[in-house]
């Protein structure tokens, strides 16, 4: 198996730590404001007499750039297996700098009509590509680097990082709701989170330049493993695997999705609570479940990823309904209640998600399997999910009723993993690990 040399190792793997959560901190900071800022988007892009067709506009753009995610995917994890990790993920952390700093440029559908939402919709389809190499790349590089033994603590940094980077973004929502007028805000408030993202590009980027590529790719290169057509040997040999990447991430994606990005919108929208108050509400949770994130990775690492993963999905489907009615009473309490419902299976699926990405394909079609298998449920599920919620709320009139997709996607998931998902747990990841075998009905 490959490993690190004693000397060293620690610092490496506490660098690697920090490159893949710097990078994956900006992405989904840059993701999550527009989540925040739908409302406010949704005015300036698609002014209507209906705050409610407004709002769904936005999310509707929201949700398309994850269509995109498995063409970055396709392109980017090739890279990444032909190339090495730490390319692919300069060059996708650079990109959605980029194109997030274009968005804070745009003109408004006032200013120049139609023009200003198609502008819109190409940069957040040139987000999704970018996006569709960092989860999967960030996983392949930070684990690459890890101890056998603690891939669900180290894995947990970048489910915890995205949690931070949402949570940022509703602290930056809130201040700016705070100091700057509504009229001010649709003119240029909006503006400058996404301004942001042009600092964090940099750092991101120099942090993850400043690291050697990982030592399992090292070795797929000395030992002339390297695949020229990573693609097509995923295809060929990775299919069950990657399926099964398809049902851990649509769970994982969605439940996500709902967490950082809808309930917000959820709690002022559909339950009627103050912006700010919902953003706090939102924040707390998120908090709450970035610091039981490497908790869910300690227990990953001690029973295993697949049992901890199955408890996950099942709670989502136990517990779905109930977190919605009580966030739907509109208490704090209440709120904080339903949200835990939601943080304690969230943080399970997310973390053995992180490391089965993995864990379940060989070190030669690592990035390629994953990145296909994990961006096409977030781009056919997860993405459209806040969406689709929306749409849920406005239909029926219910505050619990946005739920139904949540458990229903859960459902569905767990069904076909009770079936085929295998222990992955303590695998060797190196570049001389033999093929998994293939995925057998589980005992």
């Amino acid at each position: 198996m490959t490993t690190l040399s004693p000397a060293g190792s620690g610092r490496i793997r506490r660098r690697a730590a920090l490159a893949a959560g710097v990078g994956n901190f900006m992405e989904w900071f840059d993701f999550a404001v527009y989540g925040f800022f739908a409302p406010t988007m949704g005015k300036v892009f698609f002014p209507t007499s209906s705050a409610t067709v407004g709002l769904l506009s936005s999310l509707a753009v929201f949700g398309v750039a994850f269509f995109f995610r498995p063409i970055g995917g396709l392109v980017l994890g090739s890279l990444g297996d032909r190339r090495g990790r730490r390319f692919t993920l300069s060059v996708s952390v650079l990109m959605m700098g980029i194109t997030t700093t274009l968005i804070a440029a745009l003109p408004s559908y006032q200013a120049v009509g139609v023009l200003a939402p198609a502008l819109l919709v190409v940069l957040r389809c040139l987000q999704g590509f970018s996006a569709g190499g960092e989860w999967t790349g960030s996983s392949a590089f930070l684990l690459e680097m890890t101890p056998g033994n603690r891939r669900g603590v180290f894995g947990s940094v970048i489910s915890a990082t995205a949690a931070l980077a949402t949570v940022a973004g509703s602290f930056v929502a809130l201040l700016l709701q705070s100091v700057v007028s509504a009229e001010a805000m649709l003119s240029w408030g909006w503006r400058v989170p996404f301004l942001l993202a042009t600092p964090l590009a940099l750092i991101g980027l120099y942090v993850r330049l400043k690291l050697d590529e990982t030592p399992v790719f090292t070795d797929l290169r000395r030992l002339g493993k390297v695949s020229d057509k990573p693609l097509r040997a995923a295809g060929k040999r990775d299919l069950k695997p990657v399926l099964l990447t398809l049902a851990i991430a649509a769970v994982q994606g969605l439940g996500f999705y709902y967490l950082a990005t809808y309930v917000v919108n959820y709690l002022s929208q559909t339950v009627h609570l103050s912006r700010a108050n919902s953003l706090i509400l939102s924040a707390i949770g998120l908090i709450i479940y970035m610091g039981l994130c490497p908790v869910a990775g300690a227990i990953s690492d001690r029973f295993g990823r697949r049992r901890v993963n199955l408890v996950g999905s099942v709670g989502y489907i136990l517990l779905g309904l109930p977190a919605f009615v009580l966030m739907g009473q509109g208490g704090v309490a209440s709120v904080l209640l339903g949200m835990l419902l939601l943080i304690l299976p969230q943080s399970l699926v997310s973390v053995t998600t992180v490391v089965m990405l993995v864990e379940l394909f060989p070190a030669a079609t690592r990035s390629s399997g994953s990145a296909t298998g994990f961006n096409i449920a977030l781009a056919f599920v997860a993405g459209p999910g806040p969406f689709i919620a929306s749409a849920i709320a406005s239909a029926t009139g219910s505050s619990v009723w946005p739920a139904s997709y949540l458990v229903l996607v859960a459902l569905v998931a767990t069904v076909f993993l009770v079936k085929y998902l295998p222990e992955t747990a303590g695998r060797n990841i190196g570049a001389d690990a033999p093929a998994p075998e293939p995925v057998r009905e589980a005992g």
